[in-house]
């Protein structure tokens, strides 16, 4: 009974969430387009499926992964062993990266779109690697008390100089991973993790030294996976091409309900690395027994249907429905409704980001009343409505991504080094948690249906790359307001 009453309100939670989207798109469709799509019922029918997978997959998280998460964290930071803790820092990255839903829905994209050249799995291993690796360094930097700032400006001088070498096939799909790792299975065991250390170890300011894991985590992956296409588009991709035929001629001979049993079984594989982490560190590093296995095994189950539900709504809702209004929205011969849509869907979607007002309000918490949460909201929200849009005008007016994400990022690097450096790592955690599991699907399939009915666009090249404007100028806003308030503080301050 317990468990159905917190479903339901994980289940209302999960509509909750997918409301501005429908509001949006009904708004779209009745007022501006004056028609519904031909498979309205089953778009709407594969949302209910993600709604239900949803809500399992967060009732899971709650009975399972975070609260032995959270605990190991606690654990680590009290033993104060800095080997563990870097190792627990990476196998934490590492094992909720790989199981994200949101980056699975991407690297399927990329697959599909590359004709196989791109691999999913490849792509979802590094881009994990890459987490694991920079979690443990960013769980380095609040032991030792680094200053955020100079990780953050060397990291991203270091993303816009691999950007200049990086063939244009892989640039929007490199800045759209790192967008996708920050979501609704890292942001809290992330953020938990830091402001843990931060609060544990004498000397460290939770606000200051707590944040930055997220963004930290954000950056890397847009390195590593620019690196992976250099080598992938240097090489001959005719045997790729051919497994991916190969492949889809097997899949296709499958009965259904066969097809499916291999698709949950791929989503238990996603899930064990987590499962495999936590068994490891709770009965090998600390030697202390699980505190209710029966409940977190059930948790364990639910993330795995939930997972599964939520891909396959996914294909049946949320992606149709990106590459519909696409194609409905250019029909119209306006591109003024497709940036009026791509504001509005960036705006709504963002208000009402679980993993935004968790952070707005640890941020409030640990600033002692300096930062409001709903201001960050409305800041954050705003950036991301601004972003999409931006990255909806490149799409169309077929610019090239390089210059536009060298200028967003360059741009940042010089707000990092002028802004008040107690906001620097919550306005790039802030970037990374914007992109949520309901948001990414429908965002990637705009970029790309609106690549697919653009004449001269390549979907590889262009469809790719909104995420990461999503990601860019919410760091933007919350900057320049934390710059402006510091400003006015000081005129006041002179006035007096």
């Amino acid at each position: 009974m317990l468990y159905l009453k917190s479903f339901s309100h994980a289940f209302l939670h999960a509509l909750k969430n997918l409301l501005p989207i429908l509001v949006v798109v009904l708004f779209f469709q009745i007022a501006i387009l004056q028609q519904l799509p031909d498979n309205s019922l089953s778009m709407a029918f594969g949302l209910l499926i993600v709604a239900v997978g949803v809500a399992l997959f967060l009732q899971g998280l709650e009975l399972s992964i975070f609260p032995v998460g959270k605990s190991l964290s606690n654990q680590f930071a009290k033993k104060g062993s800095v080997p563990i803790l870097l190792s627990f820092g990476f196998a934490l990255g590492f094992s909720a990266v790989v199981a994200e839903p949101a980056l699975i829905a991407v690297a399927s994209q990329a697959q599909e779109i590359s004709d196989g050249r791109i691999d999913a799995l490849v792509l979802r291993l590094l881009v994990a690697i890459s987490v694991g690796c920079v979690i443990a360094l960013g769980v380095f930097r609040i032991i030792f008390g680094h200053p955020i700032h100079w990780y953050m400006i060397i990291g991203y001088i270091t993303v816009v100089g691999v950007t200049f070498f990086a063939p244009e096939e892989i640039v929007g799909l490199a800045y759209d991973s790192g967008g996708v790792t920050t979501n609704i299975v890292t942001v809290p065991l992330i953020a938990a993790l830091g402001i843990g250390l931060a609060s544990s170890i004498r000397g460290r300011n939770p606000l200051i030294d707590g944040f930055g894991l997220v963004a930290l985590a954000v950056m890397v992956p847009m390195i590593s996976v620019q690196l992976y296409g250099i080598v992938v588009y240097s090489t001959d991709d005719l045997d790729s091409t051919a497994a991916l035929l190969i492949n889809g001629a097997e899949q296709a001979v499958r009965h259904p309900i066969i097809q499916g049993l291999i698709d949950l079984l791929t989503m238990f594989r996603d899930v064990l690395p987590i499962l495999i982490t936590i068994l490891f560190f709770q009965y090998i590093v600390l030697k202390r027994p699980l505190s209710n296995p029966p409940k977190i095994a059930f948790g364990f189950l639910l993330v795995i249907i939930g997972l599964y539900a939520f891909v396959v709504g996914l294909k049946i809702g949320l992606f149709p429905i990106g590459t519909s209004m696409a194609e409905q929205l250019i029909g119209l011969n306006s591109f003024a409704f497709i940036y009026l849509f791509a504001f509005m869907i960036g705006f709504a979607t963002t208000m009402a980001e679980p993993a935004l007002i968790a952070v707005g309000q640890q941020a409030e918490e640990a600033a002692s009343g300096k930062i409001k949460g709903n201001m960050i909201r409305i800041l954050v929200a705003i950036g991301v409505a601004v972003g999409i849009t931006i990255g909806v005008f490149r799409l169309i007016t077929g610019g090239s991504i390089h210059y536009f994400i060298i200028g967003g990022y360059t741009l940042v690097i010089l707000l990092t080094a002028l802004c008040p450096k107690y906001i620097v790592a919550l306005a790039f955690d802030l970037g990374g948690v914007t992109t949520s599991e309901v948001t990414v699907p429908l965002v990637t399939a705009l970029g790309i249906g609106l690549a697919t009915h653009i004449e001269g666009r390549n979907v590889l090249i262009d469809g790719f790359g909104l995420i990461a404007f999503a990601s860019i100028f919410p760091i933007v806003t919350v900057m320049c307001y934390a710059i402006a308030v510091d400003w006015l503080n000081k005129l006041n301050r002179k006035t007096i």
